[in-house]
Parts: C-alpha cells; structure tokens; sequence
C-alpha cells in the first residue's frame, strides 16, 4: 500500500497572516514560506507526529472560536520554555509527566493553541 510520508504544511486562515507567520518564525524557529520556487521550504527532523480527529467540543483548541491547534516536538522543553518566557510569552507547562513525554502549551498572537512536546517513551525511540 502506498502511504504519504509525512506534513507536506498546514495551511490556516489568519486575521493578520504576516505577523502570525513572522511570529510562528521568529518564536519558534519555523521558517517562512519560501517566496520562489528556487527556495526551499523549512524542513523538519525526523519524528513522531500525531493526527488526530478530536470531538467537536473539545477543550484542546482553547475554546469553541478555534478549530485547529498545532503540536511541535522539542528536544529540551525547558530550554524552549525559558527562551519563550523570555520574550514576554505566557507558557503554561504541564504538571503531569506522561509515559510519551511533556508537555507545554501557549497561545499564538491571534490566540490559537500551540503545545510543545518532548517526547520520551516509545515516541522518543523511533518506528518499531
């Protein structure tokens, strides 16, 4: 069976898409979309990713205005929360250590869900 081999991009509307874009790339390190086709777009590491349909009243997307949330994997979650704290953003880490790792949540500037993840468990060692 052929299967696709990854996230080609997600793709969301925005009110103000340059300052989001230059957020997500200034935050978080994903670069911007390339502006030619000579360019090349951000490439990712290798690793687990999660797609997941969620009920439709769930809390995950931070309230019923937003439809979507994004998850990055982090190789250190507390340096990527002290550096986001540093620049005046309110990172909210989870108490609670799960068998597939940690987690952090934050708010992008048009307050949509952004959660990091350090994996660990089976996540963190690769495909069986």
């Amino acid at each position: 069976m052929e299967r696709v081999t990854g996230i080609g991009g997600v793709f969301f509307r925005a009110h103000d898409p340059d300052r989001i874009n230059h957020w997500y790339a200034t935050q978080l390190g994903v670069d911007l979309a390339p502006e030619s086709y000579e360019l090349s777009s951000w490439w990712q590491e290798p690793g687990p990713t999660v797609l997941a349909a969620m009920p439709s009243d769930s809390e995950h997307f931070g309230g019923p205005e937003h439809s979507w949330s994004l998850n990055f994997r982090v190789i250190d979650l507390d340096a990527m929360v002290t550096q986001l704290r540093g620049a005046g953003i309110d990172v909210e880490v989870d108490t609670e250590e799960y068998p597939n790792g940690r987690f952090a949540s934050l708010r992008d500037p048009e307050g949509n869900v952004v959660q990091l993840w350090e994996p660990a468990g089976a996540d963190s060692r690769g495909p069986a």
